[in-house]
């Protein structure tokens, strides 16, 4: 499970940020098609954050669905999968716009 990875990926980067004070919660974006399955980084974050000062944090994740634009119509189109095809002409030449993100994208920290 990779994931456990990347939730203490995400912890390290926190309390880097945070210093020594507590983080009351943080905001994480992950995208439709990041490979990243939100679920599995809010079950490992409870387990990755005991004894550090973000034990008891709130974990926000903001799901980010996928987009790419037609090379070939020049429509942006809703995708599902890294390799999916323009809803509109069926072309699979696809410029991927949003999807991909995995980041910490805010942390609230005790004053």
């Amino acid at each position: 499970m990779h994931e456990m990875s990347i939730t203490q990926g995400i912890i390290d980067l926190c309390l880097e940020h945070a210093g020594d004070r507590r983080i009351r919660s943080l905001n994480v974006e992950i995208g439709e098609l990041s490979s990243v399955v939100p679920e599995s980084i809010e079950f490992c974050f409870e387990a990755c954050s005991r004894g550090t000062s973000l034990e008891g944090a709130r974990l926000i994740i903001v799901r980010v669905p996928g987009m790419g634009q037609c090379l070939e119509c020049g429509q942006e189109t809703p995708l599902t999968e890294l390799y999916g095809s323009c809803q509109h002409c069926g072309s699979n030449r696809i410029t991927i716009l949003t999807g991909e993100e995995l980041r910490v994208r805010e942390i609230e920290v005790d004053d």
